[in-house]
């Protein structure tokens, strides 16, 4: 029941499903979310943290930078069954669709250009 609503909780918030979408094509740095979602590094931060205790979300640091992805094979059945679920509903969504291009112009950036979201807050 706890991972349940753990789950639940973390997709009940539209910049979190918009943040976990934008790992559907792999690892990311969260200064790349950050650039997609448009929103403030803690507040990001706040939001990835929501949906790694839901399990749905890894997260690995390599010196100043964290990486995220989409849970692995390791993750529970109703963890699997969440993320295809949130996936497949969301494929064709339109906000979904422009932050997939927004992240494709986010992605040609070089780290130390992304960190400076940083400095902006």
């Amino acid at each position: 029941m706890r991972q349940y609503l753990a789950i639940t909780k973390a997709l009940s918030d539209e910049a979190r499903v918009r943040a976990l979408m934008t790992l559907a094509d792999g690892e990311l740095c969260v200064c790349q979310i950050i650039k997609v979602v448009a929103l403030s590094p803690s507040t990001v931060s706040r939001h990835m943290s929501i949906l790694q205790a839901a399990g749905l979300i890894e997260r690995r640091k390599d010196g100043r930078w964290h990486y995220y992805r989409l849970a692995g094979r390791d993750a529970s059945p109703t963890v699997r069954q969440a993320l295809r679920w949130a996936l497949k509903s969301l494929q064709d969504d339109q906000r979904i669709a422009n932050d997939r291009r927004t992240l494709i112009r986010v992605r040609v950036r070089t780290r130390e250009d992304l960190t400076a979201c940083y400095a902006a807050a």
